[in-house]
């Protein structure tokens, strides 16, 4: 079940990304009555070496920002989501069906996919944990060469069928220097997005009669936040009576979502900052 970017309130974002680079390290500052509370995203032995990680801003001092990331050499790294987790289950159907074990199941296939494909494949999460949505976007920033796609199972939709979501459009800012705020990570990766999103989606509804021939469009809390080239699937649904009718659909869903990355590894390109400098 897909989230709205509207699901986290009172959150004020302080730490940044260059236009094109990844960061390894989050920094936020909650507000509340009692005062402003620093945090940062914590390493998790499947992220790449973090970067040093700068102090948190103050409120007399400017917001952080991050330095040019290396050139990247190409696709490599496909950073997959498996959505929920933890305390929160997602959709749940009559039946017992719940969204966040049902996702683990189809991560597992879609993984052996891809690394058939010949791609490293980073999980943000293994068991029944569930990382915050900035925790799960700090993962796919602190890799070099990725996209990131997370998986859903749908509370609604044609039984049987699969979507593919990419991120609504992000204004572009304004602000000097290339700099581009975290919650607005995904806007020089939207083109992107819609053309991995894209190749998927068509070759999901192949295999799935009644899915839609193209990517749709909606405000997806995860993606907004994730400066990689990234993708929502979600499979419908939960209340199916016979969890076995979805369990059936993880082959074909994970041949989709590998053959999809594979044909976009041509067009992964880097996005540049205004001057050029990658």
């Amino acid at each position: 079940m897909l989230l709205d970017v509207e699901s986290i309130a009172r959150m004020k974002q302080c730490a940044w990304v260059r236009n094109g680079s990844r960061i390894g390290a989050l920094f936020l500052l909650f507000v509340s009555g009692a005062g402003v509370l620093s945090f940062s995203s914590p390493a998790t032995s499947e992220t790449a070496p973090a970067a040093p990680q700068a102090q948190p801003a103050t409120p007399e001092s400017p917001p952080q920002t991050i330095s040019p990331a290396v050139p990247r050499a190409g696709l490599n790294v496909v950073v997959l989501d498996p959505a929920h987790g933890g305390t929160d289950p997602g959709a749940r159907g009559t039946g017992g069906i719940r969204e966040s074990e049902i996702v683990l199941d189809f991560a597992a296939q879609v993984r052996r996919a891809l690394e058939s494909q010949g791609f490293q494949v980073v999980q943000t999460r293994q068991g029944n944990e569930d990382p915050s949505f900035d925790d799960r976007s700090a993962l796919a920033n602190a890799q070099s060469g990725a996209v990131f796609l997370t998986l859903h199972i749908a509370s609604t939709g044609l039984p049987g069928t699969a979507r593919v979501y990419v991120n609504s459009d992000l204004p572009v800012s304004g602000d000097v220097a290339g700099l581009i705020s975290w919650d607005r990570a995904q806007t020089p990766f939207q083109g992107l997005s819609r053309k991995l999103g894209d190749l998927v989606q068509g070759l999901l509804a192949q295999r799935f009669k009644g899915s839609p021939s193209t990517a749709q469009t909606a405000a997806v809390r995860q993606l907004r936040t994730t400066a990689a080239p990234a993708i929502a699937v979600e499979i419908s649904s939960v209340v199916v009576e016979n969890r076995a009718d979805l369990d059936r659909m993880a082959p074909g869903v994970a041949d989709a979502i590998a053959t999809g990355v594979a044909a976009f590894r041509p067009s992964y390109v880097v996005p540049t900052t205004r001057g050029g400098t990658p």
